[in-house]
């Protein structure tokens, strides 16, 4: 039974991860055939984004009245929804309405599915989660290649993707008898007994405010902001600093920029091997130090360009633990009775970093220079680093 949900739970997590990468493959398509700027791929992702946060926010109420299986079920419906409406839009502005559910839908489950493991699976099982979403972010780009190099159009890409959900979607509610019987090991009863004393604490949930107040939650923000602001600005510059910067080759600079991604991955896949036996906080903090070996490389004023296009995988690689074991490590830092209100406002900064901080690296470096892109990821790898240490040192469980 705790293999058959984990399964399940991997699976929706490769189907939150599908449409992550599915309008950026589409959108050079898409743009001219809806007759609107390139750029205006933004507005659709910032509307994406701010129902993520809103869903994110309200996780902990509706996790609590609905349960784990049943939020994941409805969420993926939404998204799956979603994407069938995205793939009979013909015009801009009913992609801009699509993107509300699409948006609503992917907060709730990813906030709802991050608690559930943290709580009721291990630290390897988490990093294992976060590698099955990379597979989903590297499935729907070839599942829109093939639409679009075989004549049948970005419509049907998006099309496939939701039917994919929606059978996912069938799994999902088939499953919700699941969720309430699996356990993750053996307890004594003593154990079992502290389960439910837990279990029974969390029947109220928190506030906002209550959430904020909690011993140490502004650090764990700081950090998971920082993240993810790290990750996505590399995600979206590293090609742009390698041609403009290091002169590199465009197709190569593309190439090793998707490296990136496929680092993060991998490196999630073999992190999940010693997970277990090194702890989330080492995780995090050898993650980090990684990180920064591979920001260092990237930076390095060599004649070669081997450096900097290695130090995009490293800077991946370390990557790869570090959003993971934040979130495996929240239960155990601010409680099990806390961790679904804790984890969705993390999950709502996540989103706020991803949204803000590449933008503002994109005024930066057209005001400096794009030479500012090491020194850019380095600021929030220290900012990481600090934030993580304070809370080790402030919360001694």
């Amino acid at each position: 039974m705790y293999s058959l949900l984990l399964a399940i739970i991997y699976a929706a997590f490769i189907s939150l991860g599908l449409p992550d990468s599915l309008l950026g493959s589409a959108w050079p398509v898409m743009h001219e055939m809806l007759g609107v700027p390139v750029s205006w791929a933004g507005i659709v992702t910032m509307i994406i984004s701010a129902g993520t946060i809103v869903s994110s926010l309200f996780s902990d109420r509706l996790t609590r009245s609905f349960g784990a299986g049943l939020v994941t079920a409805f969420s993926v419906l939404m998204t799956a929804a979603a994407l069938f409406g995205f793939s009979v839009s013909g015009e801009f502005w009913m992609l801009c309405l699509w993107a509300v559910p699409y948006g609503l839908g992917a907060g709730a489950v990813d906030a709802a599915l991050n608690n559930y493991v943290a709580l009721h699976y291990t630290s390897r099982d988490m990093s294992w989660l976060h590698c099955f979403w990379g597979v989903g972010t590297i499935i729907s780009p070839y599942i829109m290649s093939y639409s679009l190099t075989g004549g049948l159009g970005w419509q049907r890409g998006y099309r496939m993707v939701s039917f994919l959900q929606l059978g996912l979607t069938a799994v999902l509610f088939l499953s919700l008898p699941l969720w309430k019987k699996a356990r993750l090991r053996q307890r004594t009863e003593a154990e079992a007994g502290k389960e439910e004393r837990a279990e029974a604490a969390e029947a109220k949930s928190l506030t906002l405010r209550q959430a904020l107040q909690i011993r140490g939650v502004w650090l764990i923000l700081i950090a998971f902001f920082s993240y993810c602001a790290l990750e996505q600005t590399a995600m979206l510059w590293a090609s742009s600093y390698l041609v403009q910067f290091r002169r590199i080759d465009a197709s190569v600079a593309a190439r090793f920029a998707s490296m990136f991604c496929i680092g993060i991955t991998a490196g999630r896949f073999l992190s999940g091997f010693v997970a277990d036996r090194l702890g989330d906080r080492q995780m995090i903090r050898l993650g980090i130090l990684v990180v920064f070996a591979g920001i260092v490389l990237v930076a390095v004023p060599a004649a070669a360009d081997w450096p900097s296009l290695v130090g995009l995988i490293v800077i991946g690689f370390g990557c790869a633990p570090i959003y993971p074991c934040i979130i495996h490590a929240t239960p155990e830092h601010f409680g099990r009775e806390n961790s679904q209100a804790v984890i969705g406002i993390q999950m709502a900064c996540a989103y706020v970093g991803t949204t803000l901080m590449p933008p503002l690296f994109g005024v930066l470096s057209s005001a400096v220079g794009i030479w500012l892109f090491a020194g850019y990821l380095f600021l929030f790898g220290v900012l990481m680093l600090a934030a993580t240490e304070r809370l080790n040192r402030l919360v001694k469980r």
